[in-house]
C-alpha cells in the first residue's frame, strides 16, 4: 500500500472514520447489531448476549485470578454494546474505536460504569496503551468491514503486544475465500486461516482454536506463553468420540465428519501449530484445544480429511517434543444422505422482525444443497425472478438466498414456497407489512 494516495493507510482511516460516523448518526444500533432499524436500548444489547457467552468460555483458559484484578481491552467496541455486560467480569475495560460518533456514544451507554474506558483511536491502532499490559483481548463483527489489510494485521500485532503472559486474545475475523473484488467499510477483507496460523508463529503466541474457517465469521483464540511451561509426561489418547456427540464413530464426509480427541499428558505450551494428527494416514485440520479439565484431560477437535475409507481406522498424534506418536482407533462410517431443508425465512435487513417482512427484502437460510442453482422461490404464487445466493459454511453446507418482493405485492400474511429443481422444501409463512 502506497504512503500516499487514495489507498494509503492515512486515506483508508479517514474513509472508515467518515463511513462509521456517518453509520453512528444515523442509527448505530443497526449498523452495530444488524437488528432493526431504532431499536431501543434494552433491544440492542440484548442482540450481544451470543457474544458475550462464547466470550466469557474463552476467559475460562485466564490463569487464576480475581475478576477484578483483570483488565480487558475490545478492538472496535462502537457504542459499548459488549463492553457493558463484560465490565461485570473485570476489575478495568477499555475499548477503542476508529469512530469518535461510536465512542461517544459508548461513553454515553457506559456513564454507570466507572471502571469501563472508551478510546477514540483515530489511527486504529492500539498505541494509547503498554506492552503487556492485557489479559483479555477480544473483537466481534470488526475486522470483516475493514478494507485494508495492513490495517486488520496491524491491530492483530498491537494486540499481541500489549498481551500479558498467560493472556488470551478473542477475535473474529472475514475468512471468506478471497475474491478479486475491491473491499470497502462494510464489506471487508479476507484473511485466509493460514494466515493467521503463521502470523502466531511469527508472534509466539499459542493458537488454540481456529474455527468456522471459509466462513464470514472465522474465530480464532491465541494466548501468550507463561515462562515456565509444564512438559510433563507422555501423550495418550484417553478415548475418541464425534466432536457433535459421544459415539465412538463419524462418517467420513460431511457435517459430522469431526471429531474429538480426548487427551491426557499434553504440556502447557502445546498448540494447534504443534499438534498434528492424521487418520489413516491422512492428515487432519486442527480446530478446537481446550482448556484442561478437573481430571487433566484436554479435549482437541479435528476435521476429517476428504477420502477415507470406512470401517476401523487408526488415529495418530504427534505432539512437538514428545518422542513417540499416542494412538488410537476410531469407527468410520458412510454418511447419510444429505437432507435438503430450509431453516428459516425471514425479512433480510431487519433481522429482529422474524417472519413479518417490513422490508421488501426477504432472506432464506438452507442447509445441505449441494446445487443451489437449481432453487425456485414464489410469494403467494409469484415466481421471483431474481434470486441472491452464496455459501456462508461450506461444511454442512448453509446457503443464504436472498430476493426482493415486487414493489407492487400486497400486504398481509401469504406464503413463500420453495423448490430445489422439482422437490418442494417447503411453504413457509410470512407476513408483509410495508
Amino acid at each position: 500500500m502506497s504512503a500516499s494516495g487514495p489507498n494509503s493507510l492515512d486515506a483508508v482511516r479517514t474513509l472508515m472514520r467518515e463511513d462509521w460516523n456517518a453509520r453512528a448518526d444515523e442509527d448505530a444500533h443497526y449498523y452495530v447489531a444488524f437488528g432493526r432499524r431504532n431499536q431501543t436500548g434494552d433491544e440492542f444489547f440484548d442482540t450481544g448476549a451470543e457474544q458475550v457467552a462464547g466470550l466469557l468460555r474463552e476467559v475460562k483458559r485466564l490463569p487464576p485470578a480475581l475478576p477484578g484484578a483483570r483488565r480487558a481491552l475490545e478492538i472496535g467496541c462502537g457504542p459499548g454494546r459488549l463492553m457493558r455486560p463484560l465490565s461485570h467480569h473485570f476489575g478495568e475495560i477499555h475499548g477503542v474505536d476508529i469512530s469518535d460518533g461510536m465512542i461517544a456514544r459508548a461513553r454515553a451507554n457506559l456513564a454507570g460504569v466507572p471502571h469501563a474506558h472508551p478510546h477514540h483511536a483515530p489511527n486504529s491502532n492500539l498505541e494509547a496503551f503498554a506492552d503487556s499490559s492485557f489479559d483479555f483481548i477480544y473483537s466481534y463483527a470488526v475486522f470483516q468491514h475493514i478494507p485494508s489489510r495492513e490495517v486488520v494485521m496491524g491491530y492483530l500485532d498491537e494486540a499481541a503486544r500489549v498481551l500479558r503472559p498467560g493472556g488470551i486474545i478473542r477475535v473474529q475475523i472475514n475468512g471468506l475465500p478471497q475474491t478479486a473484488r475491491q473491499y470497502d467499510t462494510w464489506s471487508g477483507v479476507r484473511i485466509p486461516p493460514d494466515d493467521i496460523r503463521e502470523w502466531s508463529l511469527s508472534k509466539n503466541l499459542q493458537l488454540l482454536a481456529l474455527e468456522g474457517a471459509d466462513t464470514q465469521y472465522m474465530w480464532a483464540t491465541l494466548r501468550r506463553p507463561t515462562l515456565e511451561a509444564n512438559t510433563s509426561g507422555a501423550v495418550r489418547i484417553h478415548r475418541v468420540t464425534n466432536a457433535h456427540s459421544s459415539e465412538p464413530a463419524a462418517p467420513v464426509r460431511g457435517r459430522f465428519a469431526v471429531l474429538s480427541l480426548w487427551l491426557g499428558g499434553l504440556p502447557d505450551n502445546a498448540d494447534l501449530n504443534h499438534l498434528k494428527v492424521s487418520v489413516c494416514n491422512k492428515i487432519c485440520v486442527l480446530t478446537y484445544l481446550g482448556p484442561v479439565e478437573f481430571d487433566g484431560i484436554r479435549q482437541l477437535n479435528i476435521e476429517l480429511p476428504e477420502g477415507l475409507p470406512t470401517g476401523l481406522g487408526p488415529v495418530s498424534l504427534y505432539a512437538a517434543g514428545t518422542p513417540e506418536r499416542a494412538q488410537a482407533l476410531v469407527r468410520l462410517i458412510s454418511p447419510g444422505p444429505l437432507v435438503p431443508r430450509v431453516l428459516s425465512v425471514t425479512d433480510g435487513i431487519d433481522l429482529l422482525s422474524g417472519s413479518r417482512v417490513v422490508t421488501g427484502s426477504v432472506k432464506a437460510i438452507l442447509e445441505e444443497v449441494e446445487s443451489p442453482e437449481l432453487l425456485s422461490i414464489s410469494a403467494g404464487g409469484v415466481c421471483i425472478q431474481t434470486l441472491d445466493h452464496f455459501c456462508v459454511d461450506p461444511r454442512p453446507p448453509r446457503h443464504e438466498v436472498n430476493f426482493e418482493l415486487p414493489h407492487t405485492y400486497p400486504n398481509g400474511p401469504t406464503q413463500v414456497t420453495i423448490l430445489l429443481g422439482s422437490r418442494r422444501l417447503g411453504e413457509f409463512p410470512i407476513e408483509v407489512s410495508r
